[in-house]
């Protein structure tokens, strides 16, 4: 089966020609002369998506994994981590236990445990009366409840270091955030094995001339990714411009989503407790704050397009660049052999079609 596309994203890069797909699989890329304006992208990879549809990944009662992936899968999503925020312990490990064993849709990575051991002064939204100094015990219970693929902690906190090395021996990728951690702790958590920074310059310490912050601290370095937020909420643009030119290929553009995406405005609950407000896009505590996003990895996309990122570069950095950063080589890419996890993308870069191992099993929505 022939896509029907006039280039496909390879290696970072538009390949002209189209996508042929058989038994599931990536059968040849770059075929004849392109026609028309569609192109095949491999399916996005968020790595940070704590609701969808209205559902919280935290409290997804019955079901509740099924609707979220119909829906992510609906708008391009193939694989993604349902992330888990601060919570009491006891909560986090239950919702934990609820993580499929089965994909719910989209190809299930792991869980993404954003917190329990974050800084109080850079909580947000999270409820700062469950956020936990670093402790070995309660790492290894929340490591032995699911299956837990990447953990975001403050590496500035007393003993975070010795967390840090615990997750990097059992392959969690480490990513630090809600942290108020200067450059010289930052680095040290790069050097124990740390790689991403958790949606950049949000609920961080902040840029100062002779402070460079853990921001500035892995945007300098070449071996760390950094998330962000380009939902027009979180960043400001000329903020985004600069992430991409310094970041390049090391941008990982994540959703953020909570259960307010892709559901009506509303009330609705963050970690199984928080209340939050959604109106018009926007997802604030009651106390004010930004509260995660309704933002597709579709519209981040097009959002970083708008500021001036190149589609290759927009699209790398929701595909290629989660799949790198997750250490899962088969996500992220179309290349023969590969499996067939695409979306293919109409001339303003919305959604299409979608398929999961070749096959299509739902309306686009992106």
């Amino acid at each position: 089966m022939r896509l029907g596309v006039a280039a496909a994203l390879v290696e970072g890069a538009l390949l002209p020609g189209d996508v042929e797909v058989a038994d599931g699989r990536v059968a040849a890329v770059g075929l004849g002369e392109p026609r028309g304006e569609k192109i095949a992208v491999p399916g996005f990879v968020d790595l940070q998506v704590n609701g969808y549809a209205g559902v919280d990944f935290s409290a997804p009662g019955e079901e509740g994994y099924a609707v979220a992936g119909a829906a992510l899968l609906a708008a391009g999503v193939t694989a993604f981590q349902p992330t888990i925020v601060t919570a009491g312990l006891e909560s986090m490990l239950d919702s934990l236990a609820r993580v499929p064993t089965v994909d719910p849709g989209p190809r299930l990575i792991g869980a993404h445990l954003e917190g329990p051991f974050l800084s109080r002064d850079q909580a947000g939204a999270h409820r700062a009366n469950a956020v936990l100094p670093p402790d070995p015990e309660a790492l290894e219970r929340l490591l032995a409840a699911g299956p837990v693929s990447q953990m975001t902690l403050a590496p500035e906190l007393p003993g975070a270091l010795a967390l840090v090395d615990a997750l990097v021996a059992r392959g969690v990728t480490v990513s630090c955030g809600h942290t108020d951690a200067n450059a010289a702790a930052a680095h040290l958590a790069f050097e124990h094995g740390a790689i991403a920074v958790t949606h950049v310059f949000n609920s961080m310490r902040s840029f100062r001339s002779r402070d460079a912050g853990i921001a500035f601290a892995g945007l300098g370095r070449e071996d760390v990714f950094v998330s962000a937020i380009v939902d027009g909420h979180h960043l400001a643009p000329d903020t985004v411009r600069v992430l991409w030119r310094a970041a390049g290929d090391r941008l990982v553009l994540i959703s953020d989503a909570v259960a307010a995406a892709a559901a009506p405005d509303g009330r609705y609950t963050l970690g199984g407790i928080v209340a939050i407000h959604s109106a018009e896009g926007v997802v604030r505590t009651d106390q004010g704050s930004l509260a995660g996003s309704t933002l597709s990895m579709a519209e981040a996309v097009r959002n970083a397009h708008a500021l001036g990122m190149s589609p290759a570069a927009a699209l790398t950095a929701a595909t290629e660049a989660p799949a790198r950063m997750a250490r899962r080589p088969d996500l992220g890419r179309i290349e023969p052999g590969g499996r067939a996890d695409i979306v293919v993308l109409d001339d303003t870069l919305r959604v299409e079609r979608v398929l999961l191992g070749g096959e299509e099993p739902v309306a686009r929505t992106g």
